[in-house]
């Protein structure tokens, strides 16, 4: 058995090409559904985002199985194969794990430390198990990818510091005043940079927002949507005298305020303090205004230092979530070692207790007169003895099956207590109860069932090195 993930992202394609190869949301079950019925694959997860569309996949052979998924994505997409090739990358085994819980922490996304795409994966694997598309390896990788990525951004600050103009704007003004509860913020343009500041300034709890443009239209169409106000543009200056915060991002090819300007609004405001924000390029404010006393004013060159230095800081806070990363992919490493000796112990034991309970018998045949109280003492007395003689044994092949060469050491212990039927009918058993949790609902707080198809239990995970799709 083998995992294995075939995608494309940002990096190996342009938006052009990753919007062909997007699952709507109302297409993912019948995809999960066509694709878990695809031959050699056992499990499987779509990840489908602006920014990348990813097939995870448990199979039971390594070589067919990138061949069978660009298959399914050929037909799926209505896409020859020969235009995707290029764009397209697989991982396996081992470096599917690294791959995934990089990127559930945000550090395989376009702006490093992002926590949307934690809720994607999420979302994504529960919608897998949902459509029973998983099973014992993909219930616990991507519970320890969720698990994983709510620990990197609540133990490190890479989350903390801005790495866009329209954020770092609101969060200068947050530096500023600490909050904007009972401020005033006027937003001059109704553009794109301008609804997502306004986004940001909505989740910092600013009081009142004033909304002016060019257009009228525009400014009421965009205050409307952030519950702000809709300023005139004739009647901007006006409205200054009672604003906290200025931020302004228009495509005017001209100043939209001068320094006369802001020099008559900060005599009627008695000097309060007046901070202007300038993220338009070119400028909207008159540098001249930072002349003015008790006004302060930041350009876009300035923010970008901000939001350059808030890089850099992430990248430091990244180093530390890789560290995290490389343990729990020993962490999930051990545990899928230790998934095989389960069985082997198992059989151990039925084997163990077959030769007590045949014992038991001859031994009753030869001594008939035996009380109940006398049997069950030297029942109790001869289980004892066994369960000791197998304790040492039962430890040890839990231990060696962690170590590097598990695999071998597993098989020599089968063969040592010739438990090679017992171990097979070990695994079915324990596959049995497995198959039955996978159907269980998923609860409202996120915690994943385990489950797993009777198919699923298998020897130890070979890891090998990842490969790259394109040309092949």
């Amino acid at each position: 058995m083998h995992m294995i993930v075939v995608g494309l992202n940002y990096r190996t394609a342009p938006v052009e090409i990753r919007e062909k190869f997007t699952f709507a949301e109302s297409e993912l079950a019948g995809a999960l559904q066509q694709l878990k019925d695809t031959k050699s694959i056992l499990e499987c997860v779509i990840v489908s985002t602006c920014n990348r569309t990813e097939i995870y996949a448990v199979v039971d052979r390594l070589y067919m199985c990138g061949y069978y998924i660009r298959s399914f994505l050929e037909k799926w997409f209505d896409i020859p194969r020969e235009y995707m090739k290029d764009y397209l990358y697989m991982y396996e085994d081992r470096p599917v794990i690294e791959h995934l819980f990089k990127v559930t922490c945000g550090l395989d996304s376009m702006v490093i430390g992002e926590t949307q795409i934690l809720g994607q994966v999420r979302d994504a694997f529960l919608k897998a198990q949902q459509e029973h598309a998983t099973g014992t390896l993909f219930n616990m990788l991507f519970k320890q990818a969720v698990t994983l990525a709510k620990r990197a951004h609540s133990e490190t600050a890479i989350g903390e510091n801005p790495v866009s103009v329209s954020y770092a704007a609101v969060e200068l003004g947050k530096r500023i005043f600490g909050q904007f509860k009972k401020k005033t913020v006027m937003i001059i343009g109704a553009g794109k940079m301008s609804e997502l500041t306004l986004k940001h300034l909505a989740g910092q709890g600013a009081d009142r927002v004033l909304v002016v443009n060019r257009t009228a239209a525009k400014a009421e169409e965009l205050a409307r949507k952030m519950n702000g106000t809709a300023v005139p543009l004739e009647r901007m200056v006006e409205e200054l005298r009672h604003v906290d915060v200025v931020i302004s991002s228009t495509g005017a090819s001209d100043y939209v305020l001068h320094e006369a300007d802001i020099r008559r609004v900060m005599q009627a405001r008695k000097s309060r303090p007046l901070f202007m924000i300038d993220i338009a390029v070119p400028r909207d404010l008159d540098p001249h205004i930072a002349n003015v006393p008790n006004v302060y004013l930041y350009d876009i060159d300035d923010l970008e230092l901000i939001v350059e230095t808030n890089v850099s800081e992430r990248r430091k806070e990244a180093v530390k979530i890789e560290a995290m990363v490389v343990e729990e992919i020993a962490a999930f490493e051990r545990w899928f070692k230790l998934l095989g000796v389960g069985p082997v112990i198992q059989a151990l034991q039925e084997k163990a207790s077959a030769i007590h309970e045949e014992t038991m018998d001859n031994l009753l045949l030869k001594l008939t007169d035996l009380d109940e109280r006398e049997v069950k003492l030297i029942r109790k007395l001869t289980k004892s003895m066994l369960n000791q003689m197998m304790r040492d044994p039962i430890l040890r092949i839990k231990e060696m099956a962690g170590e590097r060469g598990g695999d071998q050491a597993l098989a020599m212990f089968t063969e040592l207590f010739a438990l090679e039927s017992e171990v097979k009918e070990a695994a079915a058993k324990q596959a049995v109860p497995l198959a039955r949790k996978q159907a269980q609902p998923i609860r409202e707080d996120g915690v994943f069932a385990a489950g797993a198809k009777p198919q699923e239990r298998a020897p130890i995970l070979t890891l090998a090195a990842g490969e790259m799709l394109a040309g092949s």
